[in-house]
Parts: C-alpha cells; structure tokens; sequence
C-alpha cells in the first residue's frame, strides 16, 4: 500500500473525513470551533482527533488554552505560530495594524483597536513570547514591530476567509497598495 493509499484507509470513515476536511479548510480550528462545527459528542471527536495525529494527518499545537489543529506537513512551526495568533481576534487586529502601519506603541494600538491599553499589552506579549514581534524602546514609549510582515501578509491572504474579519482585511488591503 502507497502512503496514500494509507491516507485514503484512515480516511474511509466518514466522521473522520468530516473531521480532517474542517482541519483542511481551516487550519488552526480550536478543538470547541470544530465541536460546535461538526456537532459530534466530545469524546467521538477527541477519539479521532487522536488518531488522525497518530495516522499523522493532522498536527496538533498548543496556543495557550487551545488546542488547535492542522493538516500535517501544511504548515512549519513559524506558519502555525502566526496561524495561532491570527485566530485570536486582538492578535490579529495588532498584526494587522502592526504589519499595515509599521511600528505602534501600546497606547497607539489600543487606540486604534479600541480595547484597553492592558488587554493589548497582554496579546503583545503573547506575540513577543511567540516570536511574532519584536519591541524597542523610544524613550518612554516601547514600539513593536511584526518579526516577519511577508509571513503574516502572505498567510493572511492565504487563509483570510476563515477569519472573518473586514477591519484586519482592509488593513492587509492597505499593505499590499504598497
């Protein structure tokens, strides 16, 4: 049997099929979206989750409190750090002005986002932690900066039907007129 061959037996069922096709057209699905998406009971889809990762056909990776989902070998470990921070709406307002406007400060960003200045520093230091900006210091002010713009852009537009989002779409609209 060919590899796939192999791919298409761990795919004769069809809640697997099911399963994989969701991770497929939206990669980076927490484990409640693909719940609240697919309708199975918790342990049926906790069941084949497992054992797609084990066929691997799916890549889990840990994004704070979720658990969130690819196809395997679509994404490298850099593409599935920025994928995570898409998926969390602050995070993707920050890189999307961050990568549209170049550097802001926290202040800049939370005016810009309209949350507060604390909620923004908390995503920015989830971003920092995960490689995706990077901070400087301006005498009294700090401004961040996206570690890879071409990444995020060229992910974003890539996958930004999944996440619906017309603030952050004009904003990479903006980029991409430069």
């Amino acid at each position: 049997m060919t590899g796939a061959d192999d791919d298409a037996a761990e795919l004769e069922l069809e809640s697997r099929r099911a399963i994989y096709k969701a991770v497929e057209s939206t990669p980076g699905i927490h484990f409640r979206a693909l719940l609240d998406e697919l309708d199975y009971a918790q342990g049926t889809l906790q069941y084949h989750l497992r054992w797609l990762a084990d066929a691997d056909l799916v890549a889990v990776s840990e994004d704070g409190k979720y658990t969130r989902y690819y196809p395997e070998g679509s994404f490298d470990e850099g593409d599935r750090a920025v994928m995570n921070a898409l998926r969390r709406q602050c995070a993707r307002r920050i890189l999307g002005y961050l990568v549209s406007e170049g550097a802001l400060t926290t202040s800049e960003l939370s005016d810009r986002i309209g949350k507060a200045a604390s909620t923004v520093s908390f995503h920015l230091s989830q971003l920092a932690d995960a490689d995706l900006v990077t901070s400087e210091r301006d005498g009294r002010a700090v401004e961040y900066e996206v570690t890879d713009p071409e990444r995020v852009s060229r992910l974003y537009a890539l996958h930004h039907r999944s996440f619906a989002d017309r603030l952050v779409d004009r904003l990479f609209d903006l980029w991409d007129a430069y």
